[in-house]
């Protein structure tokens, strides 16, 4: 099954419950609708209350949560692009728990984290004024939805495809954005086995603080570019940065200061044809 993206609900932003059910690495049940069409007021899902983790329930586990732990006492960023731009650490999950012959649905949506717009100053994130209003919420539906509670368990569950946008008219269902705004995936596990099911079947959510982010269109804080350049081969977003452009104009000048330094080599005169070499020099001018 291809990946989509359908309208999520409104962000739910996180309380004491959900900050302790964070660091259980846990989920809360409930049953009312993961998103609503347009035109239809959400609130988003009604969570009953946390409750403790009894044996056989499903269980999630952050990949790499070592990694998101070291961006997250930096302030995460999340460089977001008109075209979209994929996540670093991406985000990754493991399950347990879960009945190995039913079907299930892994679902991801981005909230917003609080209720605030933020400025980088003097090397540490700040509060700069009230959030803009919110975009379109768009709720991803893993690609391997729906499997098997067997086949989720045997593999890290990898959302590296989803994309990060500040493109309000996006067709590619890809997640919408505000710039300088802080954001919280959260993570959904129904149990069904068609899409249709979805507003109707039951699902848990899986909140990891560690995942917070703030969403930019260049990196602000250095000490997250080195973490990017350290960690992600890649690091696309570094080029994006002033210390990216620096370097390339550095490499820039020196590369023409080569091509001017083999091209003197190769025209500078011997003593004899100095005279020579000068007149025929003036002639082509």
């Amino acid at each position: 099954m291809r990946s989509s993206a359908v309208v999520a609900p409104e962000p739910c932003h996180s309380g004491e419950e959900d900050s302790a059910l964070a660091q259980a690495g846990t989920g809360m049940r409930g049953s009312a609708l993961l998103w609503a069409g347009p035109g239809v007021g959400c609130s988003g899902p009604r969570r009953e209350k946390e409750e403790e983790v009894e044996e056989g329930e499903p269980q999630v586990q952050l990949e790499a949560r070592e990694l998101w732990r070291q961006f997250d006492q930096c302030g995460t960023e999340m460089v977001i692009t008109k075209s979209g731009r994929r996540m670093f650490p991406p985000l990754r999950i493991r399950c347990f728990g879960l009945e190995p012959k039913s079907k299930y649905m892994f679902l991801l949506d981005i909230v917003g984290a609080d209720d605030s717009r933020y400025k980088f100053h003097q090397g540490r994130w700040m509060v700069a004024g009230q959030a803009d209003p919110e975009l379109p919420k768009r709720m991803y539906i893993h690609p391997d939805s729906p499997s098997s509670g067997q086949q989720w368990m045997n593999k890290v569950i990898n959302f590296h495809k989803v994309k990060l946008t500040n493109n309000i008219s996006d067709k590619h269902g890809f997640t919408i954005l505000n710039s300088m705004h802080k954001y919280q995936p959260r993570f959904h596990l129904v149990k069904a086995s068609d899409v249709l099911t979805l507003p109707y079947s039951t699902f848990r959510s899986y909140v990891f603080t560690e995942t917070r982010f703030i969403a930019v269109t260049a990196y602000q804080n250095d000490k997250i570019t080195q973490l990017k350049i350290d960690n992600n081969p890649f690091a696309k977003g570094f080029r994006d940065t002033g210390n990216g452009r620096r370097e390339k104009r550095k490499l820039a000048h020196a590369s023409e200061q080569r091509k001017e330094l083999r091209k003197s080599d190769r025209q500078e005169p011997g003593p004899a044809l100095h005279s020579d070499s000068s007149k025929s020099s003036a002639e082509g001018v």
